[in-house]
């Protein structure tokens, strides 16, 4: 979990001195005589992450403990609580089979509390590398869409909408280098749910998201899939500017974000990440697949300037003798290995010649 001053939640803020786990960090005391608290990890209106270490377990791997405190006070909304956490507990644990998505170890609850116990994931979050390295270009961010659209693809047919893709909820695994997507903004959104407040919701105290990459529709209390699919159009001009949402400026007439002249990358993504970036959803992108297939349709389409000639071709034109031709890496390779094959098999050839010519000069 990420503390964001951009995150609101009908959630309260805890006091760290008063926390139970904060107290335990860095001592030996175990929580639920199995973890030993480490560090915190970070902090927001939700609860509070820590890392920890299992104890118990051969070689004491470490883990993740996310503390989420609902707003509670009556039986009836605590009941209310518990059902939500154990279905939402249910369904991470079921995405977690995914390499992308940290593993749920373990939930449970105790004194008015939520604990998620998650697969730790050594790393640095997205937001976290562009600060170290700079923006990044068009064909990085390119590489990260096509390695985080199956992802986020795989979480919607699972039905669940993720509500806080930002570049800090993304980390690229130290040990591989793949992305993993953490922090589901759809667990915090249903305990909020079963607040206090849930029969006077408004969308100041119940929206759950960062702002900036979050869309108009989630800000009403109304995410759908494409919601996901703004926030990471969201994500990716970040990635190649380097500047958080709201330091964008906004058409005043239209509400879109006027983004075109802070990144220099060609006309066919600009378009992709446009329509990824409307406001309307019925101008923007209704599914991961149809990102895919544009991506896709990008990756093999030639350019125009690969396709026309800017010559006239008339009798007195000079004649071209060949055209350079685009050849894929993969029949590159097969070409230089069969003409190496061939020169290996003209080599044996001319030993065998020369062998039998001195044969018969002897």
């Amino acid at each position: 979990m990420n503390a964001s001053s951009g995150t609101i939640a009908n959630f309260h803020e805890y006091n760290l001195q008063q926390n139970h786990l904060g107290q335990m960090c860095g001592s030996k005391q175990l929580f639920r005589d199995r973890y030993e608290i480490l560090r915190i990890l970070g902090r927001g209106g939700f609860g509070i992450t820590f890392l920890a270490k299992n104890a118990v377990l051969p070689g004491n791997p470490l883990c993740v403990i996310k503390q989420l405190c609902p707003k509670v006070t009556s039986a009836k909304s605590w009941q209310s609580a518990c059902q939500r956490f154990e279905k939402e507990a249910k369904t991470l644990a079921k995405l977690g089979s995914h390499s992308q998505i940290p593993m749920l170890l373990d939930y449970f609850q105790g004194n008015g509390e939520f604990y998620l116990v998650q697969e730790y994931v050594p790393g640095d979050t997205l937001a976290r590398e562009v600060k170290r390295t700079g923006p990044k270009t068009e064909a990085a961010v390119k590489q990260f869409l096509q390695e985080l659209l199956p992802v986020l693809q795989y979480v919607h047919q699972n039905h669940v909408i993720h509500r806080d893709i930002k570049p800090q909820n993304l980390l690229r695994c130290k040990d591989d280098g793949r992305i993993v997507l953490i922090d589901f903004g759809a667990v915090k959104e249903k305990l909020a749910d079963a607040g206090e407040n849930s029969l006077h919701k408004t969308a100041t105290t119940n929206f759950v998201g960062t702002m900036g990459f979050a869309p108009p529709e989630q800000f009403a209390l109304r995410p759908v899939y494409a919601s996901d699919i703004y926030a990471l159009g969201m994500t990716c001009l970040y990635l190649l500017t380097g500047k958080a949402p709201l330091e964008f400026e906004y058409d005043t007439d239209t509400g879109e974000i006027c983004w075109h002249k802070e990144v220099n990358i060609s006309d066919s993504f600009a378009q992709i990440l446009t329509k990824m970036l409307k406001i309307s959803l019925l101008e923007r992108f209704h599914t991961v697949d149809d990102v895919i297939k544009a991506l896709g349709t990008q990756k093999y389409s030639p350019t125009m300037t690969n396709c026309l000639t800017t010559q006239p071709l008339n009798s007195n034109s000079k004649k071209v003798e060949s055209y350079e031709k685009y050849v894929p890496p993969i029949s590159r390779t097969a070409i230089a290995i069969r003409a190496r094959k061939a020169k290996l098999q003209e080599n044996k050839s001319h030993r065998q010649l020369n062998y039998y010519l001195s044969q018969v000069s002897n």
